[in-house]
């Protein structure tokens, strides 16, 4: 979904239902430089510790593309090698955005990621809810069984400001224009308007990964 598109409709499009990691398309794929892909002209600095390669997923929880796209990162997700490591940064292409960002490194900090995660994009795509606001993302968290001052605490903290901020200045180093998209490693970035799809991408991403262990070996 693109920076001026955010409030269409998506598309249908295929995405990966098993996501193998390095499938055979991605053996015989050689992604190319401007077509699949295109090389940040400054590196980003990457949270992965040192050997780990960094792959970030950049989304916005009210993007249907994004929620389209998330079984099949996630199954993706599961297959991950032990030196690759998968970040995700939820974008604000304008102010009115901050409140799911919030959201999103509130239940990470809450370590309740794995559970709601998900949860926030049915709640948002199927159950039609709107999520806009702080109060109302409060009182959702909370329905869902989590303590709801211990939510406020985390989600009017300063560490999370400081997150949301750093999600921004990431989003703006990688020139994402649209989301989902893919950067590797503080170097690469792909999306699936550059890939042609998603699913692709997840291929351009691992023979990208390929590549860069290949050189460091």
């Amino acid at each position: 979904m693109k920076r001026r598109d955010f409030s269409l409709a998506a598309p249908a499009f295929a995405v990966l239902s098993t996501a193998p990691w390095m499938s055979v398309q991605a053996q015989t794929l050689k992604p190319a430089e401007g077509s699949d892909y295109y090389v940040l002209d400054k590196p980003v600095a990457v949270e992965a510790p040192p050997g780990k390669i960094e792959v970030v997923e950049f989304f916005w929880y009210k993007c249907p593309h994004c929620n389209a796209f998330e079984p099949a990162l996630e199954a993706w997700s599961k297959k991950l090698p032990k030196d690759v490591v998968l970040r995700r940064v939820p974008v604000a292409f304008q102010d009115s955005f901050a409140p799911l960002q919030r959201l999103f490194y509130s239940l990470e900090a809450m370590g309740l990621t794995a559970k709601l995660h998900a949860k926030v994009f049915n709640a948002i795509h199927i159950e039609r809810l709107n999520l806009d606001k702080g109060e109302a993302i409060i009182e959702w968290v909370a329905q869902q069984g989590v303590d709801k001052a211990k939510f406020v605490e985390q989600f009017g903290s300063f560490s999370i400001n400081s997150k949301v901020t750093k999600a921004t200045q990431l989003q703006n180093a990688y020139r994402v224009e649209g989301v989902p998209a893919l950067g590797v490693a503080g170097r690469f970035y792909t999306d699936g308007t550059i890939a042609k799809s998603m699913d692709r991408g997840l291929l351009v991403v691992e023979a990208l990964v390929a590549d860069l262990r290949g050189k460091r070996t």
